[in-house]
């Protein structure tokens, strides 16, 4: 009896855990241990089109002028500048939906212990290469903005 039970409850919970996967992982690389910046060089076999049209001109941009603020001065996946490390990693989950060579994960956090305007809703969409997710574009549902949309007008001359 016992063991039926056991089976049971372990087929109850299996499909909750198919919410994470390989694509939650390409996501929770830039939130846990550490919280990384996803503009940053050192990561850029980690993402796709369209979002890297943005990181090439803000590369530009801090190439070109290193005393201004480059097109990205936040955090995408994190929709801030300033966090709790430790809230972040203990309020994290993710949530995948893959259709085919596509796929969206939707992470949801706190950046500090209080406070509701600490909540974060974000949607990273990825897209299958070479068995490898990358990283398409981040939206943030919390502020409402897709990161490969934003508008670069760092170093531009006025009009």
């Amino acid at each position: 009896m016992r063991l039926t039970v056991l089976a049971a409850a372990l087929s109850i919970a299996a499909p909750a855990a198919a919410l994470a996967g390989p694509a939650s992982n390409a996501v929770k690389f830039f939130y846990v241990p550490a919280v990384k910046f996803e503009a940053d060089a050192k990561y850029r076999d980690r993402f796709t089109e369209p979002v890297t049209k943005l990181f090439d001109l803000n590369d530009q941009v801090q190439k070109a002028k290193p005393d201004e603020v480059p097109c990205i001065d936040f955090a995408p996946g994190l929709d801030a500048q300033d966090f709790d490390q430790k809230t972040v990693a203990k309020t994290l989950k993710l949530a995948e939906a893959v259709d085919g060579d596509s796929a969206e994960v939707t992470a949801t956090f706190s950046l500090f212990p209080e406070g509701d305007d600490s909540k974060r809703e974000m949607v990273w969409s990825l897209k299958r290469f070479d068995g490898k997710w990358k990283i398409a574009d981040i939206t943030s549902k919390t502020s409402g903005w897709t990161l490969s949309a934003l508008e670069c007008l760092a170093g531009q001359a006025p009009e």
